[in-house]
């Protein structure tokens, strides 16, 4: 078996149960990250008035898991190119648990932050780790989508907590706000189960010269014997690149683009989630109509990400970026121009902008990993992840700010002015990568 024979293997080995399975363990961080964000906008309901939260408290309140991103993102994606993808794998998972349950005896807003917060990190550090498995196993054919999905599963966790926040909201009497943010424990311990077995990336194992564990893994996954020798010239093969080269250069670049395009995804997106019944309330759609209002929209935000992941091969990832940031920035434009209309028009607006955002959603996961070479990928991953949060976190603290000083009005434009930006950068800077093995993609001349 050659070098190239070994590629071939590795980008164009048939989708069997392991890549399956593989992909179930991995959505559980963007499952949980989505229950985390979705809940606290319907639990502040009550939380607000029951701490009495200052609007200082209520934004960073919201924004904590936001926070805690930024430095779980970066530490995480450190730690996983440093010291391999498996450990980090289930150690966030079991810290996500403790810091969910931590909540339920909540009494004070620092308090809650302080939980809020180191959730984040755990969530944060999951994002390098198991996008980086994920990429690192999956045939080139599926890699886009496969990898896309894991994006998707944020809105499948959202949807979840709009309804499980919504009946508890119901039945569940002054103190339901508890049960609601302990609730993410549950879905934890669930993948924490799952992902227990998970095996070592061979492609890291290679970079790190471990090459008999590498042999052993392919074995177990592609059923094929591979000599160590294939794996030392492929790796041998591959440009070696420092963590420092993440600012140097083309990778530099690479860098700036996905996180400015990442930032200008998420700012309007996080905003909405942590405080969608107050922007609800701000747009006339008050009370249960609200809540529902807001679970509906998540639902198209859900099935709009499912929607993408059929366009990413066929489309390509370029022009799936351009159309989403487009299109979902016009739907914010129009929420601000026709922000007192009746709440079947606002509903409309909403779910253009949930349907038309899921592109770019999508491709957050998709690029990074594609963009930089085996040894530093985790750590783009997860350095850009922690840089878009700050923009992210500053748009959610300031969220209730907003709503109060300024308008309705005011606040949508601003959230599409942040959306059409993303066109512009992405119009600049975005590549094409859709044809492209991961050695191929990630190869860098500058």
């Amino acid at each position: 078996m050659n070098t190239s024979s070994v590629t071939e293997l590795f980008d164009h080995s048939p989708f069997n149960t392991f890549h399956k399975r593989l992909t179930l363990y991995s959505v559980g961080g963007p499952f949980l990250d989505g229950y985390v964000m979705g809940m606290i906008g319907i639990a502040l309901v009550q939380i607000t008035p029951q701490m009495n939260l200052s609007l200082f408290w209520e934004g960073m309140v919201g924004a904590g898991t936001l926070f805690g991103m930024f430095l779980g993102g970066f530490v995480g994606g450190v730690f996983t190119d440093r010291y391999g993808r498996q450990l980090l794998y289930t150690i966030d998972l079991l810290a996500l648990a403790v810091f969910s349950l931590a909540q339920f005896w909540a009494e004070s807003g620092p308090y809650l932050f302080a939980c809020r917060f180191l959730l984040g990190v755990a969530v944060g550090a999951d994002y390098p780790i198991a996008t980086a498995l994920l990429a690192e196993f999956t045939p080139k054919k599926y890699r886009g989508p496969l990898i896309g999905l894991l994006q998707a599963m944020w809105f499948v966790g959202a949807s979840a907590a709009y309804v499980i926040g919504q009946i508890l909201l119901l039945t569940g009497g002054p103190d339901a706000w508890r049960w609601m943010l302990a609730s993410a424990v549950i879905p934890a311990i669930v993948f924490l189960f799952l992902r227990r077995n998970t095996p070592e990336s061979p492609r890291w194992l290679s970079q790190k010269g471990r090459f008999a564990e590498a042999c052993a893994v392919l074995k177990l996954v592609y059923k094929q014997d591979v000599p160590e020798c294939q794996l030392q010239a492929l790796a041998t093969k591959t440009q070696q690149v420092g963590i420092s080269r993440l600012f140097r250069s083309g990778y530099g670049t690479r860098m700036l683009f996905i996180t400015l395009f990442w930032t200008c995804a998420i700012v309007p997106l996080f905003a909405v989630y942590s405080f969608a019944p107050k922007i609800m309330d701000a747009l006339g759609i008050a009370g249960t109509l609200g809540y529902t209002g807001s679970a509906i929209v998540t639902v198209i935000f859900m099935l709009g990400c499912l929607l993408s992941l059929q366009l990413i091969n066929k489309m390509g990832r370029r022009p799936l970026l351009l159309h989403s940031f487009f299109w979902s920035g016009i739907a914010l434009f129009l929420l601000g121009v026709f922000s007192n209309a009746s709440p079947g028009w606002i509903l409309f607006l909403f779910s253009c902008y949930a349907l038309c955002t899921s592109g770019s959603q999508n491709l957050q996961f998709v690029y990074p990993n594609e963009l930089f070479p085996t040894e530093i990928r985790a750590s783009a991953v997860g350095l850009a992840s922690s840089l878009s949060r700050i923009g992210a976190a500053i748009g959610t603290y300031l969220v209730p700010q907003a709503l109060a000083h300024l308008n309705i009005q005011t606040t949508m434009m601003i959230a599409a002015g942040i959306t059409m930006l993303g066109f512009v950068i992405s119009l600049k800077m975005a590549p094409e990568t859709k044809n492209c093995t991961l050695e191929e993609a990630s190869h860098c001349a500058g």
